[in-house]
């Protein structure tokens, strides 16, 4: 390996983090992401709280075939974020991390952001009010389509978080109209379906100066709404079908 590719010392505080993204770009250029990705180490070991150590190595162990890495990172970026009161980003970050590592639970990440958003449930509930919500509630007592018409109503652009015990969705609108919806194992439709299943938990929407893709493209919120209801309504026809032929198949069993 060349002098060129000689990391600075790591002993120098002064700079380190600056330093360490260096050291790992050029480590990446000569084609050693392991050194890369030690390199990072080491700086976080002196600069934990450090979003942008965290991030480079979240990136480089992810391209690297690192995604145990990857999700450590994910997991502690999501804390951060939640601190910052930067929660969208919090949450991306969850999903990612479940994405890389299916074993992992989200729930507790899940329930901090949660917590976070509701000041009387957070003893950070002055910081997190801070947040520019337009919009939000407890699905106990308004209900996931009330609020999603009056996004509509009012032709706002922005995403609505549904956040409950042990899962999470948003759904995403330009001018009123749903254009796309993910949760942690969905995007699209089927994202939106998991989302309207949820009749629990709370809710906010905060708007948006950009509009986004259009993923989703019913001809109306109510189409959507409807369509979807009646898919909940097949799959719970059909499942309802299932038990009771099973049921029959065990009482023959059991009679002969």
């Amino acid at each position: 390996m060349t002098d060129a590719l000689q990391p600075h010392p790591e002993t120098v505080p002064e700079g380190e983090i600056e330093t360490a993204l260096l050291d790992a770009d050029l480590f990446i250029k000569y084609k050693a992401p392991e050194r890369a990705i030690k390199r990072l180490r080491t700086a976080l070991e002196r600069h934990p709280r450090s979003i942008r150590l965290r991030e480079r190595l979240r990136e480089v162990a992810a391209i690297n075939k690192h995604p145990e890495e990857s999700a450590r990172q994910c997991l502690a970026l999501a804390s951060l974020y939640i601190e910052r009161d930067e929660f969208d980003t919090a949450y991306d970050r969850l999903l990612e991390a479940k994405n890389l590592d299916p074993r992992i639970s989200i729930a507790s990440g899940l329930e901090a952001i949660r917590r976070a958003r509701r000041p009387d449930l957070s003893p950070s509930g002055v910081a997190a009010g801070r947040r520019d919500v337009t919009l939000a509630g407890d699905l106990s007592l308004i209900s996931l389509f009330d609020a999603i018409q009056v996004i509509e109503n009012t032709r706002l652009t922005g995403v609505l978080v549904i956040t409950g015990e042990h899962n999470a969705g948003r759904i995403f609108f330009n001018d009123g109209r749903i254009v796309d919806a993910e949760t942690e194992e969905e995007m699209g439709e089927a994202a939106f379906q998991k989302t309207v299943e949820m009749n629990n938990g709370i809710f906010d929407f905060a708007r948006s100066a950009q509009p986004f893709p259009a993923k989703i493209k019913a001809a109306s919120n109510t189409n959507l709404i409807l369509d979807t209801l009646r898919k909940l309504d097949e799959e719970s026809a059909d499942k309802k079908d299932e038990g009771e032929e099973e049921k029959e198949e065990k009482e023959e069993e059991d009679f002969f």
